[in-house]
Parts: structure tokens; C-alpha cells; sequence
């Protein structure tokens, strides 16, 4: 089990560290103001790359932030003796799994069954324009 919570500790002081890294990265100065003369953009398309590069940059940080979440949340589980099972099923969650993401916190059966039914939740867009056009 101690071979366990390092390889956890490691793994959440990693994920914080990248996203102290990333966290700075979108200064104010970033943030794009009208085009023009004044304007930090020289046209358009730098206009786009950097919203491009701060939605990244986002993205980026949403999911560092949720993986140091389920880190921490395993570190919680090992300490209650609960580390390595299933928290939907209760069965333990294969070894190989993990050993390849230490937080997870479901079997493969449960997780599958989980991602298909989000995928049946999820809303469907409406098309606003009506078919006589």
C-alpha cells in the first residue's frame, strides 16, 4: 500500500505543479480588446489564435484540475481503507487498471455502464429554423 500512496503523492504534486505552470499563462494582457489601431492583435487571425491558445490553455487547466480532484479522492479512499474498489458495485477494480490510472474509481464493467448512459442523457440540439424556410 505504500508503493500506492507515493506513487499517488507523486502523481498529485505532478498534476499541481502543471497547473501552477498553466495558471499564469492567461494574463490580462491576453485578453483582447476592440480591433483596431490600438488594439494589441494586428488582425483578424492573431485575434483567433489567441482565443484559440487561451480555450486550450482552459481546457487544459479543467482537466489538470480534475485530475488532482480524483487524486486527492483516492488518497481519501486509500486512507479509509477503501482504495481499490469499486465505488459503484462495490467489487474490487482490476489491478492492471490500476496501474494504469491509480485514480480511478470504478471497475471497467461500471465505468462502461456509466459512459453509455451519459451518452443517452445527453440533451439534442433543437434546430431553431423551421422546415419552410
Amino acid at each position: 500500500m505504500e508503493a500506492i500512496r507515493t506513487r499517488l503523492e507523486q502523481d498529485l504534486k505532478t498534476a499541481v505543479s502543471r497547473l501552477r505552470q498553466i495558471g499564469g499563462t492567461v494574463a490580462l494582457e491576453e485578453v483582447p480588446g476592440a480591433i483596431g489601431d490600438n488594439s494589441p492583435f494586428a488582425d483578424e487571425m492573431d485575434e483567433i489564435q489567441a482565443n484559440e491558445s487561451r480555450e486550450i490553455s482552459f481546457a487544459t487547466r479543467e482537466l489538470l484540475v480534475g485530475r488532482v480532484n480524483r487524486l486527492v479522492a483516492a488518497i481519501d479512499r486509500l486512507n479509509q481503507g477503501e482504495y481499490g474498489t469499486c465505488v459503484e458495485c462495490g467489487e474490487p477494480i482490476a489491478p492492471a487498471r490500476l496501474r494504469v490510472m491509480p485514480e480511478v474509481q470504478t471497475c471497467v464493467r461500471c465505468q462502461d455502464r456509466l459512459e453509455r448512459l451519459s451518452r443517452r442523457l445527453e440533451p439534442v440540439e433543437l434546430s431553431l429554423a423551421s422546415d419552410d424556410e
